[in-house]
């Protein structure tokens, strides 16, 4: 075993040093490298198992992952599958989930093979037809870990090519499609937690339509000021779009229901305020009371409040929050998603309180941020704050895990769309409790 990184004393002087104690070190460092990254890999094995989402407020751990190693989403999801593949998981019950290469990462932990070996051996093992017994399997594995001792990822993957060779011989058979009558079906069924599941086919034609609708929904969000890559998946970012455009279609003067739908949210007092607990979606869907307050945002809401012992306490009437007029305004001022680094429309952003409503937040321009949903949903669970500044912009405040200083931050990329001095401006009334802005120019943004 070699000798801990953290002991090492720094090298100094180093051109005293022989070629073989030049050697030596750079070779106990691999090592160090190679069990270090073993190891990270049962964090992220755990992380993952507890949830991204719960722990961080992340669609997934290999979101987060990529936001606090400034890694590109495909690097981040490298390492979280190597982590699964060479670590023992927990499944949903909490029972333990085997790792499907034991053996691969044991010599990992030890720092006996890198990282470029293991992704060698568990793209082997993907490859490993079903009908190949467990223990036919489990020695091929040893005998390429083994290997991997001593020699190059790519002697390792000749050497599991003539394995995988031997274990089938035939081949996969070729795939005989059968014709038959296509039409266009789909089929939406909700789920007991509420979700909703969704497949079928269209035609073509729909096919096409549907794509030009969702495609310019659903290109990555470029990089922001702060060099952050779009982390979402190619079918979250389509999910995304899909709602986005219901969304829109339902805004519409001539859709099919009329206004936007409205939303009857049965929560307890203290659950609301709180943020903890769960509230009930028009008396089907359980959400929690973090979602409903996200809903309460900017959304068609009947909030039906409940006491202690589930009596109603009050039951609101059918009221946009975001008056047409307010909304404008904060188009003018905002002119997009307010967090840094998002280029979103207005069109594809909601009305985020700065100061909920039910914790006495006014209906006043000071008091909201037009926010992307991506983003809505990151303030609301990730640890991110939001103020308004003296001079009437919103800026935002990072967890201290990404920002131990938590220097507010701001988007740059819609300060070049407002206008020079000199244009016409904008002021909002003088509203108690709530210091006038500086102003912001007002100018009509699609």
């Amino acid at each position: 075993m070699s000798e801990n990184p953290s002991t090492l004393e720094p090298p100094q002087e180093l051109w005293r040093r022989s070629g073989r104690e030049l050697a030596d070190e750079v070779r106990t460092r691999l090592e160090s490298m190679w069990r270090l990254d073993a190891e990270l890999g049962q964090f992220l094995v755990e992380i993952d198992a507890r949830g991204a989402s719960e722990l961080y407020g992340y669609r997934s751990t290999a979101a987060w992952f990529a936001h606090l190693g400034r890694m590109s989403r495909g690097e981040a999801k490298k390492y979280l599958d190597r982590a699964h593949g060479l670590n023992p998981g927990r499944n949903i019950d909490g029972t333990e989930l085997p790792a499907d290469a034991p053996a691969t990462g044991t010599a990992a932990l030890d720092g006996e093979i890198g990282p470029h070996h293991s992704d060698t051996i568990l793209h082997f093992l993907k490859k490993v037809p079903s009908f190949v017994s467990e223990e036919d399997r489990s020695s091929a594995e040893k005998i390429l870990v083994e290997l991997a001792r001593h020699a190059t990822p790519q002697e390792v993957a000749k050497a599991a090519d003539e394995i995988l060779a031997r274990m089938d011989q035939d081949g996969k058979p070729p795939k005989d499609p059968t014709p038959s009558d296509r039409k266009p079906e789909l089929r939406l069924r909700q789920r007991k937690d509420g979700w909703f599941d969704i497949d079928g086919q269209l035609d073509p034609i729909t096919g096409v339509r549907l794509s030009t609708v969702l495609d310019p929904l659903a290109t990555p969000r470029p990089a922001g000021e702060e060099k952050w890559p779009d982390l979402r998946s190619p079918s979250q970012r389509y999910g995304e779009a899909f709602g986005e455009a219901i969304a829109m279609l339902a805004n519409t003067p001539d859709a099919p229901g009329g206004d936007r739908a409205q939303l009857l949210v049965t929560v307890t007092l203290e659950d609301l305020k709180s943020q903890l607990g769960t509230a009930c979606l028009d008396m089907v869907s359980k959400i929690s009371a973090t979602e409903a307050r996200v809903l309460a945002c900017d959304c068609q809401v009947i909030p039906a409040v409940l006491g202690s012992q589930g009596e109603p306490l009050d039951l609101g009437r059918a009221k946009r929050l975001v008056t047409p007029a307010l909304r404008k305004a904060l188009v003018i001022r905002d002119g997009g998603c307010a967090f840094p680094g998002c280029r979103r429309k207005p069109r594809h952003c909601d009305a985020h309180h700065v100061l909920e409503w039910v914790n006495g937040g006014l209906t006043v321009l000071r008091n909201f941020v037009l926010l992307c949903g991506a983003h809505h949903r990151l303030l609301h669970h990730a640890g991110w704050s939001v103020r308004v500044a003296e001079d009437g912009l919103p800026e935002f405040i990072p967890p201290d895990y990404l920002d131990p200083l938590r220097r507010p931050r701001r988007n740059v990329f819609h300060v070049a769309d407002r206008p020079i001095a000199g244009q016409q401006t904008y002021q909002s009334p003088r509203v108690a409790g709530f210091p006038e802005p500086t102003g912001a120019a007002v100018r009509s943004r699609q």
